[in-house]
């Protein structure tokens, strides 16, 4: 089972919890047990720390993955970024090099002459 498998897993299994997690305070509250106001409260403060663990996890994830790639010693964005300008830059003096090249060359007599 890959990673995003198991997020895709875990989150899905978030999503029908609270749902469960409705429909238990939504009985609660037919049954009387609980006023709409404490069944209403109950929901939102679940789903509060549902969200809240939901971002922990989602960090978490962020930070393994980061390290990973870091271990892995693979370039980042910034890197290829720079190169590609550095790279754009010295095509660019090349360029001119040859011009100027080609124009010393064009004036120089021939050897024939």
């Amino acid at each position: 089972m890959t990673l995003i498998e198991i997020v895709r897993n875990a989150m899905l299994a978030g999503f029908g919890a609270q749902e469960k997690m409705k429909e238990f305070v939504d009985e609660l509250v037919k049954k009387g047990e609980l006023s709409e106001s404490q069944g209403a409260k109950l929901v939102k403060e679940w789903t509060e720390r549902a969200e809240k663990s939901s971002e922990d996890v989602t960090k978490t994830l962020s930070d393994i993955i980061a390290k990973s790639l870091e271990k892995m010693n693979l370039p980042t964005k910034d890197d290829i970024e720079s190169i590609d300008r550095k790279l754009k830059t010295l095509s660019a003096r090349v360029k001119k090099l040859e011009e100027a090249v080609s124009k010393e060359a064009s004036k120089e007599p021939s050897e024939e002459e």
